[in-house]
């Protein structure tokens, strides 16, 4: 996986409650993977969100998946 991508989830204390945020703005990896799973295109969160980079979005899903691929072991 590309490490760079991830340098762009930022997670700052005071800033959205300390939840993972691209590039240090308020637009939060959590919005991005609902609108996403909602069924809105990546073209239409770019229209919506100026400041929003493919890659922004890309790194939000790779960020999830690296979430995600946690092992726990059962008692």
């Amino acid at each position: 996986m590309n490490a760079s991508l991830l340098d762009r989830i930022t997670i700052e204390p005071g800033k959205c409650g300390g939840r993972p945020c691209i590039r240090g703005m308020r637009i939060r990896v959590n919005d991005v993977l609902e609108m996403l799973g909602e069924g809105v295109s990546m073209e239409e969160l770019l229209a919506d969100f100026p400041d929003l980079e493919r890659e922004d979005i890309l790194a939000c899903l790779q960020f999830a998946a690296r979430r995600t691929d946690i092992v726990r072991l059962a008692a």
